[in-house]
């Protein structure tokens, strides 16, 4: 099944001067744990809340700071022309549960682990994929 029959395709963005505290607003306002970060229709970086929290919160940054300073720079991407069963094989691979799609760079959807999930034939790949993310660190000794 192509990507595209279970991706969301309407997706909220911020810009890379936006200040954090905006960012997480409209996170909270939208009930998302990330926020892609698009310079015109160009994916430029993603803002999670763990970016939010380790990053900003964490070193004390001003919320007025742009989230520039504390995006994921370069994230993962998935292609137009990649089935749901390849997104999901990439998103267990690097360990993520949303992923953004592009088509020559420009932002059009995004995939979560929950698209897959509520389409029946991938439940098993969406499950493994769960299953690979949510392995526990095991602290350093």
């Amino acid at each position: 099944m192509n990507i595209e029959k279970v991706m969301t395709r309407e997706v909220e963005y911020c810009s890379p001067d936006t200040p954090i505290h905006e960012v997480a607003a409209k996170m909270r306002d939208l009930d998302v744990g990330v926020m892609p970060i698009c310079e015109g229709d160009q994916l430029t970086g993603l803002a999670t809340d763990r970016d939010i929290i380790l990053k900003a919160v964490a070193d004390n940054t001003s919320m007025e700071s742009p989230i520039s300073e504390v995006m994921t720079t370069d994230p993962v991407r998935g292609t137009v022309n990649m089935t749901a069963e390849e997104a999901a094989d990439l998103m267990a691979d690097v360990q993520i549960r949303r992923l953004p799609i592009v088509e020559d760079g420009k932002m059009i959807g995004i995939v979560s682990l929950g698209d897959l999930a509520v389409t029946h034939k991938l439940d098993d790949e969406a499950g493994q994929a769960l299953e690979e993310i949510s392995t526990p660190s095991e602290p350093e000794k």
